[in-house]
C-alpha cells in the first residue's frame, strides 16, 4: 500500500517555499499544478493551494473534498466558486491583501499554467481594486523540489529496487525475433506487479513518456521530438517515440531505458543488451559511455557546477572521436548529460550549459551518456545518483556492463 506523505514533510516544504518567497518579495503562492499540489499538500485532488509568505497554507478543493480531507497535511476548505475566490482568500488571509501600497504579488507556476486559466485567475485575483498581480513563481517551487528529503529518497530507492527486479526477470525472454513491444510489455507487467503507478510524469509542455525508451538496432536510432538522446521509432505518428513492433536481431544493441514510479517518485536507468556481440566500434562507444559516467561520478559533489560536468563529458566524447554521436546525432543531439528526477522525470538541475548554481546535498540526478549511430542503433548507460556531503551515492541497482545474451 502506498505510504502517505508525512505531515512534517509537508511542513518543511512549505517553510522552505515561504523562505524563498520572502526573499523574492512574493506575498503568497497559488499552487495550481497537480504534481505541485501533491508535493505541497500530500493530496492530488482538484483545486488550488494558497500559501502565504507567512502563516498557514490552505488547500481550496473543488473535487474531491472528501479525499482531500483524508489526504491533505494542510487545512482544507471547499472552493466556493472561482468568481468568489478573491473574497474567500481575503477573508482567510487578511494579512496578504491589506495595507500594501505597491500591490499584492501572488506567484504561480506559469511554466505549466494554461494561458486561459492564467487569464481567468489573474482577473479574479486582481479584483475590483486591481491591486494584485499574478507573477511567475515556477523557479521558486522547482528550487524547493530540487532538494529531496530522506523520505523522498527512500521512495526513489523503492522504485530502483522494482526496476532491478523487473529487468532481471525480463531479460531472460530476449531472443532473436522477439519484438520490442513484447519485451517492453513484459517489463511493464513486472514493474506494475511490484507497484509502478503506470506512468512517468513530465513537466515540459507536450513532452510525454510511458515507461521509458526501449529500442533495438536502427529503430532505436530514429530521431523523435522527445527531448532525449534516443527517440525510437514508436508505434506510429500518434506516439512517434520509444518502442516499436520491430523484431530484435542478433549483434545489434538493445537499449533498455526504463523507469518506474513508486508513491509518485521516479527512478531512471538505462542498460544495453545484445544477442551475441556488438560490432567493435559500437562496443568501444559503449565503453566510452561507462568512462564518461565514471568521470561524472567523481565530479558530482556539493559545490560543483552542473554545467562543468556537462562540459567535461563533451570533451571526453570529443577526445574519443565520438562527438558527432554523443547524446544523439547531428541536429538531433540534445544539449545535456543528465537531469534531476523526483516526482517528474525532468526536474532541476540539468547537467547542461546555463546551470551554474552548485550542486548541494539532497539533489537526485539521472546521468545518461549515450551514443547514437543512425541506421545501426544506440548504446549507453544511465544511473541515478543522490548528492551527499561526501560526493554522490548510486541509487540504481541493476548490474552494469553490457548484457550479453546467447
Amino acid at each position: 500500500m502506498a505510504e502517505a506523505v508525512r505531515h512534517e514533510e509537508i511542513e518543511a516544504r512549505v517553510n522552505r517555499l515561504q523562505a524563498l518567497m520572502s526573499k523574492e518579495g512574493v506575498h503568497a503562492f497559488l499552487v495550481t499544478q497537480h504534481v505541485d499540489l501533491y508535493y505541497m499538500t500530500g493530496s492530488m485532488q482538484a483545486g488550488y493551494a494558497f500559501i502565504p509568505a507567512t502563516g498557514a497554507a490552505v488547500f481550496y478543493v473543488r473535487r474531491s473534498l472528501e479525499r482531500a480531507l483524508q489526504e491533505s497535511a494542510v487545512r482544507v476548505q471547499p472552493l466556493t466558486s472561482l468568481r468568489q475566490f478573491r473574497a474567500q482568500l481575503e477573508s482567510d488571509h487578511p494579512a496578504v491583501f491589506s495595507g500594501r501600497a505597491d500591490g499584492v504579488r501572488i506567484a504561480a507556476e506559469l511554466d505549466v499554467l494554461p494561458a486561459a486559466t492564467y487569464a481567468k485567475l489573474a482577473e479574479v485575483l486582481a479584483g475590483s481594486a486591481n491591486d494584485c498581480a499574478l507573477v511567475d513563481g515556477s523557479s521558486l517551487i522547482r528550487r524547493v523540489r530540487m532538494v529531496k528529503s530522506p523520505w523522498e529518497v527512500a521512495r526513489i530507492e523503492d522504485a530502483a529496487r522494482v526496476v532491478a527486479e523487473a529487468l532481471e526477470v525480463s531479460v531472460g525472454i530476449i531472443r532473436e525475433g522477439l519484438t520490442e513491444l513484447e519485451l517492453m510489455a513484459r517489463i511493464e507487467y513486472e514493474i506494475r506487479l511490484r507497484g509502478h503507478i503506470g506512468m512517468m510524469r513530465t513537466r515540459s509542455y507536450n513532452m510525454e513518456i510511458t515507461t521509458g525508451m526501449l529500442g533495438s538496432g536502427a529503430a532505436a536510432a530514429v530521431p523523435s521530438a522527445f527531448d532525449g538522446p534516443a527517440g525510437g521509432l514508436g508505434l506510429g505518428p500518434a506516439f512517434p517515440q520509444s518502442t516499436s513492433r520491430k523484431a530484435i536481431g542478433r549483434e545489434e544493441p538493445i537499449l533498455i531505458d526504463i523507469g518506474c514510479c513508486i508513491d509518485g517518485y521516479i527512478i531512471d536507468q538505462t542498460r544495453t543488451a545484445v544477442i551475441g556481440s556488438l560490432p567493435d566500434d559500437l562496443a568501444e562507444a559503449y565503453a566510452q559511455s561507462e568512462a564518461i559516467i565514471r568521470q561524472a561520478e567523481a565530479s558530482m559533489r556539493p559545490g560543483t557546477a552542473p554545467e562543468s560536468i556537462y562540459a567535461d563529458a563533451l570533451k571526453q566524447a570529443a577526445d574519443a572521436g565520438l562527438a558527432d554521436h554523443f547524446m544523439g546525432f547531428g541536429t538531433n543531439q540534445v544539449k545535456f548529460l543528465g537531469h534531476g528526477i523526483g516526482l517528474e522525470v525532468d526536474e532541476w538541475p540539468v547537467l547542461a550549459r546555463g546551470f551554474g548554481n552548485p550542486l548541494e546535498p539532497g539533489i537526485v540526478l539521472a546521468v545518461e551518456p549515450k551514443f547514437t549511430f543512425p541506421g545501426r542503433g544506440v548504446v549507453g548507460i544511465e544511473n541515478s545518483y543522490l548528492i551527499t556531503d561526501a560526493g554522490c551515492r548510486q541509487l540504481t541497482r541493476s548490474p552494469e556492463g553490457l548484457i550479453l545474451l546467447p
